[in-house]
């Protein structure tokens, strides 16, 4: 299966993913990109029956720890330091714009 990385679905990626690919690094995003569909499709080759799904990385059961309350910070420490802030809360720059 060979997806073709041209500049379509290049600009469509970059739409998706809130980027700006131009210049050399446009090339070298979609060289990346076409060398990790060749690796994909290499691993497509291999043949895996009979061979049980993957579950777990090791055969150690997950220990959880007790969740224990330990010395706390006021608001009104947490916000000292801060940047910016209000009466209660952080302040942060705006991170994206809303779209209708």
């Amino acid at each position: 299966m060979a997806i073709e990385i041209d500049d379509k679905l290049l600009d469509k990626l970059a739409d998706l993913s809130r980027l700006k690919f131009e210049g050399e690094a446009r090339t070298a995003i979609q060289a990346d990109l076409k060398r990790m569909l060749n690796f994909v499709d290499k691993l497509n080759e291999v043949d895996t029956n009979g061979v049980e799904p993957l579950i777990y990385m090791t055969e150690e059961s997950l220990t959880l720890r007790k969740d224990e309350v330990r010395e706390q910070v006021s608001q009104k420490e947490a916000l000292r330091n801060a940047p910016s802030s209000d009466s209660d809360y952080f302040k942060v720059p705006k991170v994206l714009d809303k779209e209708v």
